[in-house]
This record gives structure tokens, sequence and C-alpha cells, in this order.
């Protein structure tokens, strides 16, 4: 069967890690860079994230409507992983170059500040989904085996999960260690303002070198015809089928969940961290909750592709989101049991183990999605003669980064309402600097009881509502092991045929 080689699939994997790098320096550094390094307000972001997010949800389907249209020698997803990494390095590094708010500024140099914040962030946004609809959308292209792809599927999530993991553990320990060097000239605030430019300045073009990697991949799968479609055609095309529509629905709904890893580098500077997240702490408490997590996470998503060889791909994916949602509601109720105590010995087992099903569950979402928007892709082209791979791994881009939108709506709101935001930020840093090494001052001290409460809500019961609610569009999902085995089967002989 026309498939990937070895090589193509290890190319393809190393590119799909730099691209992770990059958005994990963006999903889950950069709302901490903008809180807790240049103390934007929280509601400030929450409408920067917001209006991003809006935008998205147009230029998503008009990237795949653009790539769908692609016709070139190498293909239609391709050629655009040859010069967008390039582009999204430059845009990554821009949205780091800004000043600090502060209520002892102009209201005009406050003005620039967040608007700058607006229009990088934004600017970003468009050049990444150039090069995120097309890098998911080649799996569809690289293999005609469904058995092959799913397998490409699986490794892909996994590779992915240890790009954003290599940002997770080092992003701000590292910046704040960088930072430190600078803060004897600079200050505190500034020091750790420039620790962060350098480090996420590495990683991006560390990011975009591994990114450019993806082009080696090759696309096997002939398109069925040249018919070009328009953009709302396209978004028809989506809505109109079913499956996918499920999937779509179901993934907004989830969307929640990505909290998580907006909060998780906060959550763990604080609460978790002595002196404000600087020090061995920080590292070992990453290694024994992060741990867990990225063990379930990553065991996760090995698995996924043989349990659907043996289930239904709708029961696995229901299964794994209600199973997932367990642990975030059982880590909140630990918290409300001893909400100064969870950094204690006694409780890190406890903590250890929810993490680790709250990661499989995670991972274990991410590569059943993908595999059932490519069987989607299939279906489409079996049922209507045209093949919508970059329209529907759009719908993939757009749910990311409308949950990614939507969490930080809501953490805009949580942080708001508790006090987290602006220059409290700024005192609360400089009050855990102030304090001993060995002091969990945030985890304990009652004027912070507001915030700790904030951010475990955050991480917990959006993620235990939404999860649990996300099976509901998927309970009558159209495509069976059957039905998809006949569409590929009769897709296959008619492009041996051609």
């Amino acid at each position: 069967m026309n498939t990937y080689t070895k090589k193509e699939r290890n190319m393809y994997l190393i590119g799909l890690a730099g691209q992770n790098i990059i958005y994990n320096i963006i999903a889950t550094g950069m709302t901490f860079y903008f809180q807790s390094v240049i103390f934007i307000p929280a509601m400030a972001i929450s409408v920067i994230t917001g209006v991003a997010r809006v935008w998205d949800a147009i230029n998503d389907p008009m990237m795949g409507t653009i790539v769908d249209r692609t016709r070139s020698k190498y293909g239609k997803c391709r050629p655009y992983l040859f010069f967008v990494p390039g582009i999204v390095c430059i845009t990554t590094i821009l949205t780091f170059i800004n000043g600090q708010y502060s209520s002892a500024n102009s209201a005009s140099t406050n003005a620039v500040i967040i608007g700058w914040a607006a229009v990088s962030y934004i600017l970003w946004g468009m050049t990444y989904t150039a090069g995120d609809i097309p890098i998911w959308g080649i799996t569809a292209l690289m293999t005609e085996s469904d058995k092959d792809r799913a397998k490409l599927l699986g490794l892909a999530r996994l590779v992915a999960g240890i790009g954003g993991g290599v940002v997770l553990v080092a992003l701000i320990p590292v910046s704040q260690g960088v930072g430190a060097a600078f803060a004897e000239s600079m200050g505190q605030a500034k020091g750790l303002q420039m620790g962060f430019i350098l480090v996420c300045g590495g990683l991006t073009v560390l990011g975009s070198l591994l990114f450019q990697c993806a082009a080696f991949a090759k696309e096997r799968v002939t398109q069925p015809s040249d018919d070009h479609k328009g953009f709302i055609d396209n978004v028809k095309i989506m809505w109109n089928c079913k499956p996918f529509r499920r999937i779509l629905i179901s993934g907004v709904i989830k969307a929640p969940t990505q909290i998580l890893s907006l909060v998780a580098m906060t959550l763990l500077s604080y609460y978790f961290g002595d002196n404000g997240g600087s020090g061995q702490s920080y590292m070992l408490y990453m290694a024994v909750l992060g741990g867990p997590m990225f063990i379930g996470m990553f065991g996760a998503m090995a698995l996924i592709p043989k349990l659907c060889e043996k289930f239904e791909k709708k029961t696995v994916y229901n299964a794994t989101s209600v199973v997932g949602a367990i642990p975030f509601g059982l880590i909140f109720v630990a918290y409300l049991i001893d909400g100064t105590g969870l950094y204690k010995p006694g409780w890190l087992p406890v903590m250890a183990v929810l993490f680790l099903v709250a990661g499989a569950g995670t991972g274990a979402s991410g590569v059943i999605q993908s595999i059932m928007i490519a069987d989607c892709v299939d279906y489409d082209e079996y049922h209507t003669g045209y093949r919508p791979d970059g329209v529907f791994f759009s719908g993939q881009s757009f749910i990311t980064k409308l949950g990614a939108g939507l969490s930080s709506f809501i953490q805009g709101i949580v942080f708001a309402a508790v006090g987290f935001s602006g220059d409290a930020v700024k005192a609360c840093n400089e009050a855990l600097a102030a304090s001993s090494a060995t002091d969990f001052m945030f985890a304990t001290a009652p004027e912070f009881e507001s915030y700790r409460f904030g951010m475990f809500f955050l991480i917990t019961i959006p993620a235990f509502v939404s999860s649990l609610i996300s099976v509901i569009p998927m309970s009558k999902y159209e495509i069976t092991a059957k039905e998809y085995t006949k569409i590929l089967t009769e897709l296959n002989a008619k492009r041996n045929a051609k």
C-alpha cells in the first residue's frame, strides 16, 4: 500500500515537535508573561485573546480553503511547510517585545503596551494558522492505510506533547534564572522580562528550525478532482458533514480543559514554588506532579491507536472523556479539604495519581479527535467526491485556538474576580521574592487565599464540567468501523485504478 517511509515519518515528527515548542511558548507561556511579567490586567488579557479568537473563527476556514485550492508539484499542504516556519519565528518573538504595564505609567503608554500585545498576538495567530493546518492536514495525505495514519497521528500527538512539555518544564525556571542575572542592574521586574525575552527567543529559533523538517514529508493520496471550492462553500461542507459537525461541537464544548495548560505554570510557580517559584522546589513539584501527568498523557497517546482497532472510535472518545473528567473534580475536592497543605508529602501521592489520570484523559482526547477528523475527510470524499483535508483540519486548529481563547477569557474573569491582576500581581511577586527560600508563603498566607482558590478552581471545575458534557454530541456519531472499512476500500480501489 502507498504509504510514508520511516525517514519521512521521522522528519515529519521532528517538524511537529518544533511547531509545538512554538505553540506552547504562546499557549502556556504568553498568558503568564502578560499577567505575571509585564502585568497587563487580567480583563485586558481576556479581551485581547477574545478578539484574536473571533478573528481565528474566520481565519482558520479561510486558510483551509486556501490549502484545499492549492495545486502544485509538491501537493497542497507541503508547499506551506517550506516557508511558514521562518515567518512564525519572527511573529512569535515580536509578541515578547513590549513594555511593562503599571499604574505609574501614563494612560497613553499603557494603551500602547496593550495595543502592541493585541496586534502582535493576532498577527502570530494568523501566521501560525498558515503552518498549523498544512502540518496536520498532510497526515491524511501521507498514506492510504488507515492503520498507518492512526499510528502516525498517535505518534504526532505524542511528539507534540513532548514539544509542549519541554516548554512547560523549562520556560519559567530558566527564564527566572536568566532574569536573576539582570535583576541587579535592571531591577527585578525588568530583569525577569529580559530573561523571558532571551529564553523565549532562543526556544522560538530552535522550534522554527525543527518545524522546517516537516517539509520532507510527501503527499501520496491523490486529489479526486480539481474542483476549487470557495470559502462559503467550504463552511457549508464542514457543517453538512454530520460526523465532522459532531466532532467540532464536542471539541468546542471541551475547550475549557485547556485552562489547565494556561494556569499550570502559574500554579506551580506560586503555590508549589518557594520564593515565588525560583529554586529547587519548582522543579521538584514539576517532577512529582507534572511527571505523572506527562506519563498518563503519553501512555494514552500511544495506546489509543490500538484501542481504535478493537473498539468503536466513538466509544473510545466518550469513555476517555468521562474517565478524564473525574480527577479534575477530585483535585478540587482535595483543595476544599486542605487548601493550604496540598504541597505536603502526605498529599503528593494522591495528587500524583489524580494528575496521572487527568493526563491520560487529555492525551487520549487529542489523538482520537485527530484520527476521527481524518476519517471524516475520507467520509466526505466518498459521499461528495471532494476531499476537504485543509478545511477539516482547519476545524481542529479552530477547536484548539478557540479553546485557548475561551480558556483565557474564563481565566481573566476569575483572576479579575479574586483580584489577581495588574499591580496586585507585581506586589505579590515582590512579597514572595522577599520571603525566605524555603517559605511556601503563597500556599499558606491568609492574604493569598482568594488567589489560591481562583487557581485551583480554574484548573479543575471548567475541565470537569466540559469533559462530561462533551460526550453528548458524540452519542450518535455516524462513522462505524464497518462502514469506514468499506469507505476506505472503495476509495483506494478508485485511486489505484486512476
